[in-house]
């Protein structure tokens, strides 16, 4: 059984409110929620892939990318219920690796920043990287404000980067090192 991380916190106001964040193994019973937060269109518009993905095409990949050992599939869970998705993919020697990350559409305000330091603490502290890196494209500002709050440092930009089959759009590069988020938590 995998170690899940997870820690205390409460936020006051009208965000969320809780007693306990993690994030967990992702396992062939979550494929149904992972896939309707992946097609929700809110989802859908920031993703390289934008097509609406079919049951069998998710359940292809979740197969392949479960046996990877150089990926992480987790669900990110509050106070004991499933509200996003994290990946970590190894992509470097040394410890490197992207990461990718959604809410559920109806996610509680504040749900994205308890994903980020359940993500990250476990990226850092479990599985042991020294790096993470993050991509958005350069119209999703809100990832993008994410990954700085986060503590992630732009590392640039690639021009056109992306085609949608309609147009080009840039694709802005994050990094964050280890010893950089351990400073900050």
């Amino acid at each position: 059984m995998a170690v899940v991380w997870g820690w205390s916190f409460n936020i006051w106001g009208d965000e969320m409110d809780t007693d306990f964040a993690n994030v967990r193994p992702m396992i062939a019973a979550d494929l149904a929620s992972v896939l309707a937060w992946r097609n929700h269109p809110d989802v859908r518009r920031y993703m390289y892939t934008q097509h609406e993905i079919a049951e069998d095409e998710h359940r292809r990949w979740f197969e392949q990318s479960a046996q990877d050992p150089d990926r992480h599939l987790l669900v990110f869970e509050a106070a004991g219920v499933a509200q996003g998705f994290v990946n970590f993919h190894r992509v470097a020697a040394g410890g490197v690796a992207d990461w990718g990350f959604y809410l559920a559409p109806d996610a509680p305000r504040g749900a994205g920043r308890s994903l980020g330091r359940a993500a990250l603490n476990y990226a850092f502290s479990e599985i042991g990287l020294h790096k993470l890196c993050g991509q958005a494209l350069a119209y999703n500002e809100r990832s993008i404000r994410f990954h700085h709050k986060l503590g992630f440092s732009q590392e640039g930009v690639l021009r056109d980067q992306h085609f949608d089959g309609q147009c080009y759009h840039d694709v802005v590069c994050f990094g964050l090192i280890a010893a950089e988020w351990h400073a900050k938590s």
